[in-house]
């Protein structure tokens, strides 16, 4: 079993930055990929941004330029840097790793975007 815990949601301006903590424990040998998805109210849940175990990243074009993950393998956690926020960014996050017994989910974190 693996449990993940999220960090650093909260309300913020537009143009502000936000930054998303996720840190796995329990039964991990190795986590392959690392990543954070949203849920906006009334819509499906989507990709914001994937980094595999070597490094590399996948974004979603809506926020390229604006969004970093990265992540440290040592402390098993992985983060969302988000800068230039914009009200439909507003959404509850979720943290996603894949290990060798298959994929987990944070309880989600919210990011509300709004003066």
């Amino acid at each position: 079993q693996v449990h993940l815990v999220e960090s650093g949601g909260g309300l913020v301006q537009p143009g502000g930055s936000l930054r998303l903590s996720c840190a796995a424990s329990g039964s991990i040998f190795s986590i392959h990929d690392m990543g954070w998805y949203r849920q906006a109210p009334g819509k499906q849940r989507e990709l914001v941004a994937t980094i595999t175990s070597g490094g590399r990243t996948n974004y979603a074009d809506s926020v390229k330029g604006r969004f970093t993950i990265s992540r440290n393998n040592a402390k098993n956690t992985v983060y969302l840097q988000m800068n230039s926020l914009k009200p439909e960014d507003t959404a509850v996050y979720y943290c996603n790793v894949l290990v060798i017994t298959g994929g987990y989910w944070g309880q989600g974190t919210q990011v509300t975007v709004s003066s």
